[in-house]
Formats: C-alpha cells, sequence, structure tokens
C-alpha cells in the first residue's frame, strides 16, 4: 500500500554541483546519514558535511579511473531491497547491507561533452555507467526509494521531509522514478544517436528520441492541446539554442515557425544580406540584397498582407536602420545571429515582440534526422540537406537562361525547399515575388502565386504584376504543361524543376513554345 516512507539514509553522487551542499546541510539537518564519492564526497567534505565515502560501506576501492566505483551489491542491494520483505531484509543482514532512502544522481556530463565538440575518446569517457544503474534500481523500488536526478527537485524534497517527520510521500516518490526514468531514457537516447551517426546509420533496428524540457508551454497548435518544447542532443544552432533576449514566451506556433524561418534562411548562406519571412510555416517573403534593410523591405514587398504578425529571420547580425523598419509593422518574434547595441535598443522599444540570438547558423548540408508521429509509430528520415550542384542542372529547352535569370533560378528552388508541397516559388532579382504553397495542384499552386503577387503589386502601387521578367522554380516535376502555362502567362521567363516526369516531353515542348528557358535539377523537395 502506499505510504510515506521516512529518510534516514542518502546516496549524493552527482556530476552537476548546482544547489548540493544546501541539499546536504537540510538533510544533515534532518539527521540523515550521507553517503557519496569520488568528487561529491570531497565537496561535501570542504563544506564541513559529515559525509561516508561509498568505498568505505562497499569496502572496495575506486577503480579504473572511477569506471568502477558504485556497482557493488552493497550499494544496489540498499536501493533494490523491499522494505518489509522477510526474504530481502534476512539477505541484507547476512551480507551487512543496509537501507539507502534517497538516491541523489545526476549524470556524467554527456551532453556538454557533445555541445563543445570533444574528441571521440573523451566523448565516451563522459558516457555514464554506475549513475543510470543506481537510478534505475532506485526508480524501480520507488515504493522504498525516493531518487532525484535535477538539482531543481531538491528543494521541494526538503520541504515535503520538514512537513511529514522526514518522509516523502508515494506520489512524490511515484513522480520522481517517473523523471528518472526518463531522464536515462534521453540520456541513452543521445549516446545511441550519436554512436549511430559515428557509424554512418540512418535507419537502425531500435532508434531512441528524448531530451531534457526546455520550456513547458501554455498550449499546442490550439487551446486544448497540451504542449513542451524538448531539446535533443542534436549539435545545431537553431530556436533550441537560441537566447531569447526579450518578449512574450514563445508559443508552440511560434517555435515551428521560427524554425522554419531559421532553417529557410540558412539555406540562402551568409555571404549576402538575406531575409525570410514566415507565417505559418511557410515562407510568404525572402530575399538577397547589399544591405539586409534592403534584404527585408524586398522580403516585405512580396506579401505586406501575409507578413503581419509574421516571423522574420535574418543571417546576419541584426543592425539599427534594419530595426528601425522592423518595427513600423506588428512582427511576432526575430532570429537572427546577433543584435548590434542600437538594434536591441531599438527593438526593446516594442516589449512584447520577441528576439532569439543564436550566435550562428544552423548548417543546411548537415547530417540529421526528420521526426513525425502517426498513429502507433514514428515515420524517420534523413533530413533533406540535398543542394543545387552545378553537374546537376540540365538546360532541357532550346533557349538557355542567360546570367541573371540562372541566379534567380537557383535562389527560387532554395526557397522551394522549404514550402510547403505542392510548391511554387517566383523570383526576380534575388527577391520572392510570388508563393504558391501546399495545394492539391501545381495548377492551383502556379495560379495562386502569381494572384498574391498581383495583389502584392497593387498594395505597392504598381501597374504589372512583380512576376512580369521573374523566374520560377516547382519542389517536384511538372507533370502536365498547365502549370507551367500558367507561370508564363504571369510574366515568367524561365522555370527550375527537378524533371522525371512521364510528360517531361509534352512540358518542354511547352515551355519551348512560350519562349521560356527551363532547368531540370534531377532533385525534388517534397516538404508535407
Amino acid at each position: 500500500m502506499p505510504h510515506n516512507l521516512p529518510i534516514t539514509r542518502a546516496l549524493i553522487s552527482v556530476s552537476d554541483k548546482s544547489g548540493l551542499v544546501e541539499f546536504a546541510r537540510g538533510l544533515t539537518s534532518l539527521g540523515v546519514e550521507i553517503l557519496s564519492t569520488g568528487g561529491t564526497a570531497k565537496a561535501l567534505a570542504e563544506a564541513h558535511i559529515p559525509v561516508t565515502d561509498v568505498s568505505q560501506v562497499t569496502g572496495f576501492p575506486e577503480i579504473m579511473d572511477g569506471r568502477v566505483k558504485t556497482l557493488h551489491p552493497k550499494v544496489h542491494g540498499g536501493l533494490l531491497s523491499i522494505r518489509g520483505n522477510a526474504e530481502h531484509e534476512a539477505a541484507r543482514a547476512v551480507h551487512g547491507i543496509g537501507h539507502i532512502d534517497l538516491l541523489a544522481v545526476n549524470l556524467y556530463p554527456f551532453e556538454q561533452a557533445r555541445a563543445r565538440q570533444a574528441g571521440y575518446d573523451e566523448t565516451v569517457e563522459n558516457i555514464d555507467i554506475g549513475g543510470p544503474a543506481m537510478i534505475r534500481a532506485g526508480a524501480k523500488n520507488h515504493d522504498s526509494v525516493t531518487v532525484i536526478v535535477e538539482p531543481s527537485d531538491y528543494t521541494g524534497v526538503l520541504e515535503e521531509m520538514r512537513a511529514n517527520n522526514n518522509a516523502t510521500t508515494f506520489e512524490t516518490r511515484r513522480k520522481l522514478a517517473a523523471r528518472a526514468f526518463a531522464r536515462t531514457a534521453a540520456y541513452d537516447a543521445m549516446i545511441s544517436n550519436w554512436l549511430l551517426a559515428e557509424a554512418g546509420e540512418t535507419i537502425a533496428p531500435y532508434r531512441a528520441f528524448g531530451g531534457p524540457l526546455i520550456a513547458s508551454l501554455r498550449y499546442g497548435e490550439n487551446p486544448h492541446q497540451a504542449a513542451g518544447f524538448y531539446r535533443t542532443g542534436e549539435q545545431r544552432m537553431g530556436v533550441a539554442t537560441a537566447r531569447q533576449i526579450q518578449g512574450k514566451e514563445l508559443s508552440y506556433n511560434n517555435i515551428n515557425d521560427t524554425d522554419a524561418a531559421f532553417e529557410c534562411v540558412a539555406e540562402l548562406g551568409a555571404q549576402r544580406p538575406a531575409c525570410v519571412i514566415v507565417k505559418h510555416a511557410n515562407p510568404c517573403g525572402a530575399a538577397i540584397a547589399q544591405t539586409l534593410t534592403q534584404a527585408y523591405q524586398a522580403a516585405l514587398a512580396c506579401d505586406p498582407v501575409s507578413a503581419f504578425g509574421g516571423i522574420l529571420a535574418f543571417n546576419q547580425k541584426l543592425d539599427a536602420a534594419t530595426a528601425t523598419e522592423i518595427v513600423k509593422l506588428f512582427t511576432e518574434v526575430i532570429i537572427a545571429p546577433g543584435a548590434d547595441e542600437e538594434a536591441l535598443a531599438i527593438i526593446a522599444a516594442k516589449k512584447n515582440l520577441r528576439l532569439l540570438l543564436t550566435d550562428g547558423l544552423p548548417d543546411p548540408q548537415a547530417q540529421g534526422l526528420a521526426i513525425k508521429t502517426v498513429a502507433g509509430g514514428l515515420l524517420v528520415q534523413s533530413r533533406d540537406n540535398g543542394g543545387l550542384l552545378e553537374d546537376d542542372l540540365r538546360v532541357v529547352t532550346k533557349r538557355a537562361p542567360d546570367a541573371r535569370e540562372m541566379e534567380d533560378l537557383r535562389f527560387a528552388f532554395k526557397l522551394a525547399k522549404h514550402v510547403k508541397s505542392n510548391a511554387i516559388v517566383y523570383a526576380k532579382n534575388l527577391a520572392c515575388v510570388g508563393m504558391g504553397a501546399g495545394q492539391m495542384s501545381r495548377l492551383d499552386s502556379s495560379r495562386i502565386a502569381a494572384r498574391k503577387s498581383a495583389d502584392a503589386a497593387e498594395a505597392l502601387g504598381l501597374k504589372e504584376p512583380l512576376t512580369k521578367g521573374s523566374v520560377v522554380a516547382s519542389d517536384a516535376f511538372f507533370p502536365f504543361a498547365d502549370g507551367l502555362i500558367a507561370a508564363a502567362e504571369a510574366g515568367a521567363t524561365a522555370i527550375i524543376q527537378p524533371g522525371g516526369s512521364l510528360r517531361d516531353a509534352d512540358v518542354i515542348k511547352a515551355a519551348d513554345e512560350a519562349g521560356l528557358a527551363m532547368v531540370f535539377t534531377g532533385m525534388r523537395h517534397f516538404r508535407h
């Protein structure tokens, strides 16, 4: 039956010493005997807290550079013995095993070793063995053992002990046990995924995913959905590693859209200033220009209506001139590698505007995994890190693109990779001038992109649609010539697409008849 469990003996072995001394003093003040190991025991002794080294309990010294110290029956017997079980109590008495009522362990800093890109051997040495073994033992026996794996839980446990005659409740022990198993699962997931990556294996017989909670979110995509934001072991700069400088807390949709924007702007490289504006996970504006301000203005011109309340991503440090333009329009989030002091001051005037700084860009060619849930399972694939290679580009029409068209075609195809399928992107002078996303028909995407471009031109007071003289990118092949013809009618002069349709010949013929230049890439970029 669930019951309160008095704590008289604790084992503490932690790599993260945050709150250690205060916690141990609190336990000592309640009369709890403390066992410890290595650096933890030393830290407690230096703080003049009574502590017994585990080696004195086991009668066996730490060996093999500390790899073996707690893997001993007098430790695990103390954690696993069931209180009140006659057989267990007899075994304890015969072998001189004392109960361990509380276990406080946090693990070797494997994640930190990965984050600082430690060498292979050093990373292996930061794989904890004894810690997870003790945590799992104590958590299994949570009817009798209180297990703490995070310093943030120290205070709550001490308060409960003081309120309950040194005891913890079963409800608390069960909650802490669940956290403990989740912690070891996430830890092992990071290790296994690192080793699989080192071995070059993507689709393995078993896959584990997990990580620590970054933030509990107010809700998910909709208010009736619960949500949390977790960090994995992947070493890429982005929303999960960014510093939030100001603004309201990020929502689920903010995080999802900001990730889409930052990944897209990273695709454009860091050599020339670039800006991407995202709304509902789709780019609604993007541009490369001579200055960051010009890039922002050109991106905004693509679809100023959708940009209202959108997400802004930049590939270079935010400056005062750009910040001055940004605050003229309501924006939810800005993400950039950095910001100068003047820009920070200008953005600060908009208290609710969220500003995230990352100190760098994610590598669009980096290896990694993309994961989606389905009923009863996970869909896992390697990240779409494919890029345009010059040798893969094949002109298939009578007319070849000129130099300006070819530069715009490359730009547009990079954007199409980040637009929901079916994706159509119109671009001119390294700026997106029309976007068609997520339609069931590629023809519909072409028409929607052209219509939105016409609306944007009207908003800018222009007599001609922005698509006149533009180029068009498609994330997948044109199955029929109709989508291509719609692009030509909108004023496009060149097309870039993967090719590979059974009707490629018909599409090429239509392009030739319209006087279009067309390039095949041989690579598709579906994004569902």
